[in-house]
């Protein structure tokens, strides 16, 4: 395996494409589109959260079907409280595409969107700039989906890579957003990946979600569900490999590519987390089971007086214990967990916890709290 330039379009098969339609003040980027020539087996996953986004619900009804034509994203604008107004908006997002598009169905366009919630969405803008939009897919656009859907991310977030499996190169594309309310369960993330390997609906749903728990569900700025997350994985299957249809060496190859892809985007978001300073690995190993040792590491990356020490180059184990005992687990005591440290001046930061309930380990990836977060977020709306 090797990474490659691009992003969403590198895989054969895609299109995209990224314009400013004015939902924006700035005048950025704001919508986007990915296209795939061929009808795609689409997968996706989406917020844990009670509360859904309109455009959710409408994908997670499209989604149902398992194959897809095209992605529609906005960022500016969450649609989400927007009641059936912004339902109906979402929906007709759907159909307006495929309007564009020969052959293609409302039910074959996926729709999302990421912004500022409780605000209806300017639809209209989006009916004058679709024109646009899909005169403009190309098979280099990929970068320019990546800047529409960006809202207080600083860098455009997105990777390739290429692997050989039955003898066929293949390809696998992706591109991220998300900067602050991260965690848990992907948080105010989109995450999109394509891929030209073919492959059966019910492994590519397999490989995603392992791939999302090692990656985009390893993740936490600031332990702020959202109400927007959502991560598709669309295959062309275009790059003609023998189809995967279960487990084995192929199957193997196809998954190990597409979690590196997926978790150098979930590391680039917290890279990217609104004022951070700091990147944090937290380690812990030693624990009764895998969901235990991840809760461990997620409670210790979403302690903010951990965060807040990171932050001031402050090595104080004593917060990293307290947050670890703060979740009561009986057979957890000062005795029997080792915490250590790689430097706290480092803008790369280890925290380790060895238990000794056992041999399940998780890692979770984080960032420090700075002056700059609480700014960003007490003018955000």
């Amino acid at each position: 395996m090797k990474t490659i330039k691009g992003g969403v379009t590198a895989p054969k098969g895609f299109l995209a494409n990224g314009i400013a339609s004015g939902i924006k003040r700035s005048g950025k980027l704001d919508l986007g589109i990915i296209v795939s020539v061929l009808p795609a087996v689409t997968a996706g996953v989406f917020t844990k959260s009670s509360i859904k986004a309109a455009p959710l619900v409408v994908s997670m009804k499209h989604i149902k079907k398992g194959v897809g034509r095209a992605v529609l994203v906005n960022s500016g604008n969450a649609n989400c409280y927007t009641g059936q107004a912004g339902l109906k908006h979402a929906q007709d997002s759907c159909g307006l595409i495929a309007k564009f598009l020969v052959g293609v169905k409302p039910a074959d366009v996926l729709v999302t969107s990421t912004g500022i919630i409780g605000k209806q969405l300017p639809y209209n803008k989006i009916v004058d700039a679709t024109p646009h939009l899909i005169k403009g897919l190309s098979d280099q656009g990929g970068g320019k989906f990546a800047q529409a859907i960006m809202t207080t991310d600083l860098k455009v977030k997105e990777i390739a890579v290429e692997t050989t499996i039955g003898g066929k190169k293949v390809t696998i594309g992706g591109c991220a957003k998300g900067s602050g309310m991260i965690e848990p369960n992907m948080a105010t993330m989109l995450g999109f990946v394509t891929t030209d390997a073919a492959i059966s609906l019910k492994m590519l749903k397999i490989a995603l979600k392992r791939a999302t728990e090692r990656s985009f569900n390893s993740i936490t700025v600031d332990g702020c569900m959202s109400t927007n997350d959502m991560v598709t994985l669309q295959a062309s299957g275009s790059a003609g490999n023998k189809k995967i249809t279960a487990e084995g060496g192929d199957f193997e190859k196809f998954y190990q590519a597409l979690a590196f892809v997926c978790v150098d985007l979930a590391k680039k978001i917290v890279h990217d987390g609104e004022g951070a300073t700091k990147f944090l690995t937290i380690n812990v190993k030693g624990a009764g089971n895998e969901a235990q040792a991840r809760k461990i590491a997620k409670t210790i990356a979403n302690s903010a007086l951990v965060k807040t020490a990171a932050f001031g180059s402050n090595p104080n184990w004593g917060r990293v214990g307290a947050a670890v005992g703060s979740l009561g687990i009986n057979k957890i005591n000062e005795h029997n967990m080792k915490i250590t440290f790689s430097p706290f001046d480092k803008k790369e930061i280890a925290i380790n916890v060895v238990l000794s309930l056992g041999h399940a380990a998780a890692t979770v990836y984080t960032c420090d709290f700075s002056n700059e977060y609480i700014r960003i977020n007490a003018e955000y709306n």
